[in-house]
């Protein structure tokens, strides 16, 4: 079983979000053989604190605005992370995505790929 289509669209629009922000390394890991509650997380990292927190505030825009509202959030600063239930966002400063390395820690999921237009 992969992600379901609908995750799969608002994980684009979250990316798309991050990526708008000038957020890098943004990859969709499926979750659905992982996670009983969640099918995908998005994580992305920025250079320092306040850009995490403007990624943030821009995925909780762009998500708002197709009537998405997160269920959780958690964080300020260096590690913010955004509950959407099916879909949960993860925004790092680079120091703390070397550190913790999610990637790593679910190397074995597959990727979703993205579609980020870049210079929206």
């Amino acid at each position: 079983m992969s992600a379901s289509e609908p995750v799969k669209k608002i994980t684009q629009i979250a990316a798309q979000a991050v990526a708008d922000k000038l957020g890098t390394d943004i990859i969709a890991i499926d979750m659905t053989e992982q996670m009983v509650l969640s099918e995908v997380f998005l994580i992305a990292s920025a250079a320092n604190e306040r850009q995490v927190d403007a990624i943030a505030d821009e995925v909780f825009k762009k998500m708002a605005e197709i009537g998405e509202k997160p269920i959780r959030k958690e964080g300020k600063g260096a590690w913010v992370l955004l509950d959407y239930s099916d879909l949960v966002v993860h925004i790092q400063t680079l120091e703390l995505r070397g550190y913790y390395m999610l990637d790593r820690l679910w190397n074995d999921c597959p990727r979703i790929p993205l579609t980020i237009t870049l210079g929206e």
